[in-house]
């Protein structure tokens, strides 16, 4: 044996001292304990306590139906031991069982359940509350009559000392209430609804439900709630109360919000005689209320009230395949096949604009119930019907081609049928017009010969135009020399009146001179002539007595001879006179002729030198 092994077999009658007194001392601990009937509960726990038997008394046995001593029967105590020493509770007739504490987490609620108690009242499913220290009183809880069963009350997140042999405990979440939800109600609990109610009508000092006998005791109804919760954190116990999260009813901007009520008293008409599709009530009484919703958000109970959403903004209703407005009222609608006069059957797209106004929409929905309806009972068939009837009465081609024509009759004839309705026909708009495969070409020859004749018209007036350009540019081009032209006419327009008006002026003049003269030359004429005539008659007078006093020839001769020697004439050797022969002698006569003759001949220029003139008669003279 190695001196390691011999080390330690020197120490092992130790350690089998230690060990023995070590089992002595625990068998002597348990021994003190059963003896004085001590019981230790740790901190976190309580002590449940099962009496196995009774020496003495009368109370020996529980009552009849009862599961919980209140009175040291034999069975479990209402009372528990709380954490620390407790004495003579001998393991030969205790039986102590060491529960932890009951905690119901953050987050959740903790739902009871009695084993013991008075039974359920006729016609209720949960126990009344009871003054119990939230269930760790038992004996409180028996005391005070609580009954046994699901109890009304809950527990809220927290730690308790709860008798587990008498409370059965269970934990569910809160209840969670999202914004822009509301949560629907349907209690378990409460007094039965009244013979036509769908809801009980809300009641006050429950705490939002939370507070399930205070709901009871105030009257509340089971079943369907009116009153609904807000977004938020609750306590509401799942056995009293089960609570369905809706959204919150909105009307839209551009709408108002028809309520149809299914709670609430009675209402009366208050329409008149002027309406008698449906009956409108005042707001809380059941039927469709007479004041619509404004666009927002209503914590409504949906399944109370209905509120249906008519837009008052205008509503475009498609007759057309795969075209539907993002409000869903033409989901339904397609596009129309009517038939012509003339036997051709062809489709065509219809949009109609609509406007309920604000006012009219409960009457509207009074009538038809939603705008749905609204659409397929009138507007469908109205239209639908406008259209083949149309369509009926004139052949294909004066269709499309009185398109126009046939709109606004549509518009007029759509509108007046849609007044009595409460309904504005905005307006009514054809859309796509699918003729005939064989009237196609038709139409497109006529368009194509339209077009071209169009074309034609425009290439005219093109041509027009330049040439109207042209001559505006050529008579641009000339405008100085018009300015020019113009202004010369218009100096010789003046100059011409100028002229006119000196000629005038001249004429005036000349004929005043004129006058002037002639009466000058009247009076002058007149003055000479009587001068004249005097003179005349004197020398007549003088002349007559020369006469008297000689012969006449020789007064001629003499005054002959007195002119020619008072004429300056060179009488010798220029002109010789003589006889022709006859009577041996010339006559004066001719004298004077052959001196006025020279005088001429002088006068025109004749540069003869004619020293000699013979006058003769006799031609045989003049050869010599």
């Amino acid at each position: 044996m190695s001196p390691a092994e011999a080390a330690a077999f020197s120490y092992l009658p130790y350690v089998i001292g230690v060990v023995v007194g070590l089992v002595a001392l625990l068998f002597g601990y348990k021994l003190v304990l059963r003896v004085f009937g001590i019981i230790i509960i740790p901190e976190d726990s309580i002590g449940i306590v099962n009496k196995k038997w009774v020496l003495f008394g009368q109370n020996k046995t529980l009552p009849d139906g009862a599961i919980i001593a209140l009175k040291g029967e034999a069975g479990y105590q209402a009372d528990t031991l709380a954490p620390g020493l407790h004495f003579w509770l001998w393991p030969w007739q205790y039986e102590v069982t060491k529960v932890k504490f009951t905690t119901i987490r953050e987050g959740f609620i903790g739902v009871v359940e009695s084993r013991d108690g008075k039974p359920l009242s006729d016609g209720h499913v949960l126990a009344r509350k009871i003054s119990c220290d939230a269930f760790q009183n038992a004996r409180a809880f028996l005391v005070n009559g609580g009954e046994r069963g699901p109890q009304i009350t809950i527990i809220p997140p927290g730690t308790y000392r709860i008798n587990t042999s008498l409370f059965k405990t269970t934990e569910h979440p809160v209840l969670e209430i999202p914004d822009n939800m509301v949560g629907v109600v349907t209690t378990k609990e409460g007094k039965p609804l009244n013979t036509g109610d769908i809801a009980g009508p809300e009641v006050a000092g429950h705490n939002m439900f939370q507070d399930a006998q205070a709901f009871v005791d105030s009257g509340g109804h089971k079943g369907l709630q009116v009153q609904v919760m807000l977004a938020g954190r609750y306590y509401i116990n799942p056995l009293f109360a089960g609570v369905e999260t809706k959204a919150m009813i909105e009307v839209e901007i551009a709408h108002a919000g028809v309520v149809i009520s299914f709670v609430g008293e009675v209402g009366e008409d208050i329409t008149g005689d002027s309406f008698r599709h449906g009956n409108l009530v005042e707001k809380g009484h059941k039927g469709v209320w007479v004041e619509s919703l404004d666009p927002g958000k209503y914590t409504l109970n949906p399944y109370c009230y209905r509120v249906e959403s008519v837009p008052t903004a205008n509503v475009v209703l498609n007759w057309a395949e795969g075209k539907n407005e993002s409000h869903r009222l033409d989901e339904k609608l397609s596009t129309i096949t009517v038939r012509s006069s003339d036997g051709f059957t062809f489709n065509l797209d219809v949009s109609q604009i609509i406007h309920v106004p604000r006012n009219d929409a409960p009457k509207v929905i009074a009538r038809f119930g939603t705008m749905q309806n609204l659409v397929s009972q009138v507007l469908e068939p109205t239209i639908g019907n406008y259209f083949r009837n149309a369509a009926q009465d004139s052949d294909v081609i004066t269709f499309l081609s009185k398109r126009k024509e046939r709109q606004e009759d549509a518009k007029r004839s759509i509108e007046e049928g849609l007044r009595d309705y409460n309904v504005v026909a905005v307006d009514t708009l054809i859309g796509d017009i699918t003729p005939p495969p064989e009237l196609m070409k038709t139409l497109t020859d006529r368009k194509i010969a339209s077009e071209q004749r169009e074309t034609f018209n425009t290439q005219r007036e093109a041509q027009d135009a330049r040439k109207e350009l042209q001559q505006a540019q050529a008579m641009a081009d000339t405008q100085p020399e018009v300015v020019t032209a113009e202004r010369s006419v218009s100096i010789a327009d003046f100059t011409a009146q100028a002229s006119i008006k000196k000629a005038e002026g001249d004429a005036k003049s000349k004929t005043i001179n004129a006058e002037a003269d002639a009466t000058v030359t009247e009076v002058t004429g007149k003055a000479q002539a009587g001068r004249t005539l005097a003179v005349g008659e004197a020398e007549a007078k003088v002349i007559r007595q020369k006469i008297e006093s000689m012969q006449p020839g020789n007064f001629a001769a003499i005054e002959v001879s007195r002119a020619l020697a008072t004429s300056g004439q060179k009488w010798v050797p220029e002109i010789v006179t003589g006889g022709n022969g006859r009577n041996g002698s010339g006559s004066l006569v001719d004298v004077l002729l052959a001196s006025l003759a020279l005088n001429m001949n002088n006068k025109n220029g004749d540069t003869k030198n004619l020293t000699t003139a013979t006058v003769s008669e006799d031609p045989e003279a003049e050869k010599k």
